[in-house]
């Protein structure tokens, strides 16, 4: 569900549920940072804690946090500055009303979240971008899974020539918003991890971008984000 984060038990799963459970009781009428992903674009808004009963806390929350809940079943809390503990929180959703702004979870825990490590913001496609990797006599050919600036996951069928650290020469393929039009971007880049014990595999690469074809990723990372916003804002849920 979230890649980001480390799952963190103190006591038990149940123990450490309801002692957050106390502590949310406590702060009834404070204000919480959530956050959630969408195509792996962060959703991070402010919510008010209303109440608290029977184990769970209703939270009122923005629109847009409320649809991704609903779909991820769950969401992130920040830690809180008045928190006794230094771990941030998961909660699972029990009840979601996008309409009412109303988000009631349930089933606490710990957790650290990693995303904040990210150096560049990533956008998951919808529609693949070609990509051929291309070693010194051969050439393989992929589908780009997500990407930012920095670098990318790619899906391949075959994992026979990726193997860790190795350079290699990129070419993909970026199409505008339209679809009519495509531009190939060239760069070196390192493979970081193989990761599939089936096909497809995917290949994580770092890229060594120079300033031409980093204006290019950028360029179409900037327009795939303001589509995976207005995706959401659509959203019926």
């Amino acid at each position: 569900m979230f890649p980001s984060y480390d799952k963190v038990i103190r006591g038990t799963e149940r123990e450490d549920s309801q002692v957050i459970i106390q502590f949310l009781w406590g702060m009834i009428g404070q204000t919480f940072s959530f956050l959630n992903y969408y195509k792996e674009i962060p959703v991070s808004y402010d919510a008010t804690l209303l109440s608290v009963e029977n184990e769970m806390a209703e939270f009122a929350v923005h629109e847009y946090q409320a649809k991704v809940i609903n779909m991820e079943k769950a969401t992130l809390i920040y830690s809180h500055d008045l928190s006794d503990f230094p771990e941030d929180l998961i909660g699972e959703a029990f009840y979601v009303s996008s309409a009412k702004k109303r988000v009631i979870l349930c089933n606490f825990g710990y957790a650290n979240i990693r995303s904040n490590m990210r150096q560049f913001v990533r956008v998951l496609l919808d529609h693949p971008i070609e990509a051929e990797f291309h070693f010194e006599d051969t050439t393989l050919k992929g589908d780009v899974k997500n990407i930012s600036l920095g670098g990318a996951a790619v899906n391949f069928m075959s994992a026979d020539l990726l193997h860790q650290g190795d350079e290699i020469k990129i070419v993909m393929k970026l199409p505008d918003l339209s679809g009519e039009a495509k531009r190939e971007v060239e760069m070196g880049a390192v493979v970081i991890k193989v990761e599939g014990m089936c096909a497809p595999f995917t290949c994580f690469v770092e890229f060594y971008s120079e300033k031409h074809s980093q204006q290019q990723i950028a360029y179409y990372i900037n327009q795939r984000q303001v589509e995976i916003i207005k995706d959401l804002k659509d959203l019926n849920l």
